[in-house]
């Protein structure tokens, strides 16, 4: 969404201001569905929630959390901005192929929980199953042109450019983690985290916040190796809960999020202005949509 603002917005401090925005809206956007942000997929995976119940429970908590900073910041939108000169369109690409490969592609990410929900399969299997609809379909579309807008315009392209750094840091992360759970410091660190916050409430809170700081993909991986699923079963408050404090404690801070970090790289946002601008509103927000979820019991 930062790289769309970049196509549309002239002005640097709209884009900062709308990047600004978007972190928070995709934290926000990304806790109630099984696919929408890496910690509620992994908690997805891992079994600790099902598809159906998140996006039932932390909907309409994550709209609040949404529309709390949101209306708070309305206050700075001008009502107009500065629009980027539109460029001369060279792509070989027409209306009718666009639109029928971006819905293809909605179609398919709304396609892998589903798939998980009948197959009961692991959810990689259902996207690389979505990734090959998808590639068929680009290539049936693009075959009779010549070869260098076809490599252009194809899925071996788009799987050039993936983001492999960011994948290492992830997969080092979750190594890190499963190590400190074969070693039992994961379970110290609960036994001890129970003791000092011995409400439900509390604890995810205080996750929640600490994802702010360091980031909520470790912290998730952590949580389910510290809190079982004897001790809180599928579908629990207590999952139900973490799943809302670690998607959207995360944009308290420019830091604390997938999304933050992505945004703080592409428009070089600083992480002062942010905390200005920002944090007290993200803040605000993750506190209102706590407050509606503890509300209607999860």
């Amino acid at each position: 969404m930062v790289s769309l603002t970049r196509k549309i917005l002239d002005d640097r401090n709209d884009r900062l201001f709308f990047a600004g925005m978007i972190v928070i809206a995709a934290n926000a956007g990304g806790a109630w569905s099984p696919i929408g942000d890496v910690t509620t997929t992994m908690l997805w995976i891992g079994g600790q929630l099902t598809a159906g119940n998140i996006i039932l429970k932390l909907f309409l908590p994550s709209v609040v959390c949404l529309l709390v900073p949101l209306l708070a910041m309305n206050r700075y939108v001008k009502g107009n901005f500065r629009k980027k000169p539109e460029p001369k369109n060279n792509e070989e690409s027409t209306v009718y192929e666009k639109n029928l490969v971006f819905f293809t592609g909605i179609f398919a990410l709304l396609f892998v929980p589903v798939f998980k929900m009948i197959t009961h399969l692991p959810p990689f299997t259902g996207m690389l199953i979505a990734l090959s609809l998808v590639w068929i379909t680009t290539e049936i579309i693009h075959r009779k042109k010549n070869q260098h807008d076809k490599d252009n315009l194809s899925v071996s392209y788009a799987l050039r450019k993936i983001d492999t750094p960011s994948i290492l840091f992830f997969l080092g992360i979750l190594l890190a983690i499963g190590a400190l759970q074969s070693t039992g410091q994961l379970a110290a660190m609960s036994g001890w985290l129970s003791a000092q916050l011995r409400s439900e409430n509390l604890l995810t809170l205080t996750i929640g916040i600490i994802s702010a700081v360091v980031d909520n993909v470790p912290l998730v991986a952590a949580s389910k190796g510290m809190f079982s699923l004897q001790q809180y079963p599928t579908d629990s408050y207590f999952w139900e809960m973490l799943a809302y404090t670690t998607g959207t404690g995360g944009s308290i801070l420019i830091i604390g999020s997938a999304a933050g970090v992505a945004a703080m790289g592409l428009e070089k946002i600083d992480f002062i202005w942010y905390l200005k601008k920002f944090s007290l509103w993200a803040l605000l927000g993750y506190l209102a949509g706590a407050l509606v979820f503890i509300l209607t019991g999860g």
